[in-house]
């Protein structure tokens, strides 16, 4: 396995959700639960907006691509840019889209089913239920199932396109690590540094509400931070009474995040906030949020404690006569054989594995947070110590994971440099990617025609 890269986790939420960012660092929860905002008035007939290599983009690809932009946003409790402004940019992103998904399937990149049902759990995952249940949600929500897997296929396309282009562009070098360092010292700590464990409660706002529907709702969020700052279980709180996608099962919990992977409304709100702190009301589009600040830490910091895993696996690369879904069923096999006792997962990796750790039994020793790509680090998160995955599809191939141990550790200078080298090299793959998608927008032929309505 190799460092993160891109860590488009937008595999997840994908074009469905997308968020404006070029290169999305979380996984959002969806809007589910909630409703999904609409369009008043009668629709307009559709229409061509522009031209990608023949390939067209219609009024309404995006008219329904606006909307979810618009619903994101407001969920994050981010400021709405102009309408104009906003359709603009989703009319530049979708001719980005149709261009590198050309190039994709020039290259004959694929993404068949399976690794689509896996993206469609980690969206369930992610927003805390069953996948029936996120189905169920989604078409009250007006999402097209048929439509939400063709988007996932397509980020999926998009990310291992972009893995494919850039990860040969970008190489991080220790003078570039001890430059970092040095930066940081001087300027401040940077939000890519700065990790906080929050907590939520959303008091939802519905998009038509009344005056005194408002009052009454930011009265309600009023009680419930008076509660939480009365020293009443934050998270049963959440339980309870937030109107925030999976609530119910994850307590508010947001998670550990960098600065820059959280709300702009949470982080400016949480600045002068300690740890065991509450936010006070805040006011989004979405509606009243109230934050707990669970933790704060500066990333690679010497003497910090993380949670470290210690993991093997099985990687088999698809090529040739192996598809990705006969590498998925080997490994299923695998696990079958190891679970019944007839085989032993270290000599299985010894005989099979198709990488380096495959001499260590598949041995990947200890790993702070970030070590993984994020499809990988998510499944192990999951496990127990001594729990086998179903095989998983990353950038890398097919693998059979298996979580040994996992203890806390503090981290000492040599894990804090890899942390560092980590992020350095995030953001190079960042400026390489805003470098290659401007080539390949440059390649195509686009033609604008009518304006978006």
């Amino acid at each position: 396995m190799k460092p993160r890269s891109l860590a488009l986790a937008a595999l997840a939420c994908a074009l469905a959700f997308p968020a404006l960012a070029q290169s999305l660092r979380v996984v959002p929860q969806l809007g589910l639960g909630q409703p999904a905002q609409r369009e008043s008035g009668p629709r307009a007939a559709d229409f061509i907006v522009a031209v990608v290599n023949s390939e067209p983009i219609t009024n309404n690809e995006v008219r329904t691509r606006l909307l979810r932009y618009e619903q994101q946003l407001a969920q994050q409790g981010s400021a709405m840019p102009p309408r104009p402004q906003l359709a603009r940019e989703v009319v530049e992103r979708l001719i980005t889209e149709k261009a590198q998904l050309q190039l994709a399937r020039e290259m004959n990149i694929r993404a068949d089913d399976a690794l689509v049902d896996q993206a469609e759990l980690t969206v369930a995952r992610q927003n805390g239920i069953p996948v029936p249940e996120l189905r169920r949600r989604l078409a009250a929500d007006g999402v097209d199932l048929k439509q939400f897997r063709e988007d996932l296929r397509n980020q999926i396309l998009l990310q291992r396109l972009r893995d494919r282009e850039l990860e040969q562009r970008v190489k991080v070098t220790e003078l570039d690590v001890d430059n970092f360092l040095r930066e940081q010292q001087a300027n401040g700590v940077d939000p890519a540094l700065l990790e906080m464990n929050l907590a939520h409660i959303l008091v939802a706002v519905p998009e038509n509400a009344s005056e005194a529907q408002v009052a009454q709702l930011q009265a309600k969020a009023q009680q419930l931070l008076q509660r939480a700052r009365g020293g009443e279980d934050f998270g049963k709180l959440a339980r309870e009474n937030s109107d925030a996608a999976g609530a119910a099962q994850n307590a508010g919990a947001v998670g550990l995040r960098t600065a820059d992977r959280l709300p702009p409304l949470f982080v400016d709100a949480t600045r002068n906030v300690a740890a065991g702190g509450v936010t006070d009301v805040l006011r989004s589009a979405a509606g009243f949020h109230i934050v707990k600040v669970v933790e704060k830490r500066q990333v690679g910091q010497p003497g910090i404690a993380v949670t470290q895993n210690h993991a093997r696996h099985i990687l088999l690369r698809p090529g040739g006569t192996l598809t990705e879904q006969a590498a998925r069923q080997r490994l299923a096999d695998y696990k079958r054989r190891i679970q019944a006792g007839q085989a032993d997962f270290a000599q299985l990796a010894r005989e099979n594995s198709q990488d380096a750790s495959a001499r260590n039994g598949g041995d990947l020793g200890w790993a702070s947070p970030g070590m993984f790509v994020p499809e990988f680090e998510d499944v192990l998160e999951d496990l127990k110590p001594g729990e086998i995955a179903d095989p998983i599809t990353s950038r890398f191939g097919v693998h059979l994971i298996q979580l040994i141990e996992r203890r806390q550790s503090t981290l000492g200078p040599k894990e804090q440099r890899e942390v560092v080298r980590n992020l350095v090299r995030e953001r190079k793959l960042d400026e390489a990617y805003v470098q290659w998608a401007q080539e390949v927008r440059g390649r195509a032929y686009v033609e604008l025609r009518e304006p978006p309505q």
